[in-house]
């Protein structure tokens, strides 16, 4: 278990960030280069931006996922063990939940916790489930994102009288047990593409609070 705390300062006072990064809660993928969008908050006196923390949280996100997908479900289907992935694995026995459920669990917890401090979740242009659906700024990134691999999408923004500094980073295909899922998922449109090793797939949004 990792333990990783930072601190902002806002209206006068310090705000403790504490993320618990844990393998059975967070779980695929990988971000790319930190090239702003638009110009990111300067750093306080007390700690450091929120951009910064952003990327922060997200690396260790995108680890433990890369890691769940790789060693894990990529090798169970290569081994035919009797444990499988599965989109249904609450109501079958023996198998255990895809990387992009798993990831969407840790988010739960995450978002649930008032504590945490920030929130986050996966999206895509082309949701096979219905939870994964972009909207907003969201769409703006995810856009962003899938014609600048490479890069991150940063922003802030107004949600119900608050301000947010929201950051969108490509969730890539990493592992053939993610986009061959993707390919062969029966919710797929006419017009869902076919992914391969490196493409972007989607995005993991990341909001920070700034009030």
């Amino acid at each position: 278990m990792m333990y990783a705390t930072y601190l902002f300062r806002r209206s006068g006072r310090v705000i403790v960030f504490a993320l618990v990064a844990t393998l059975a809660v967070i779980a695929i993928g990988c971000g790319g280069a930190s090239t702003p969008q638009v110009e990111a908050s300067p750093p306080t006196a007390a700690g450091i931006s929120p951009q910064k923390f952003s990327d922060a949280v997200h690396a260790v996100m995108m680890a433990d996922r890369t890691v769940y997908a790789k060693q894990v479900v990529t090798r169970l289907k290569k081994q035919e063990a009797p444990v499988k992935p599965s989109e249904y694995w609450q109501d079958e026995d023996h198998t255990i939940p895809l990387p992009a459920q798993m990831f969407r669990m840790g988010a739960e917890l995450v978002n649930d916790n008032p504590e945490a401090g920030f929130t986050y979740a996966l999206k895509s242009q082309w949701p096979l489930n219905p939870q994964n659906q972009a909207e907003g700024t969201e769409i703006e990134g995810l856009k962003y994102i899938a014609e600048n691999p490479t890069e991150n999408f940063y922003k802030e923004e107004e949600i119900g009288g608050s301000r947010f500094f929201t950051a969108v980073y490509a969730d890539k295909a990493v592992a053939a047990a993610c986009w061959e899922c993707h390919n062969e998922h029966t919710n797929k449109g006419a017009d869902y593409p076919i992914f391969k090793a490196g493409d972007v797939m989607g995005g993991v949004v990341v909001r920070v609070p700034l009030d």
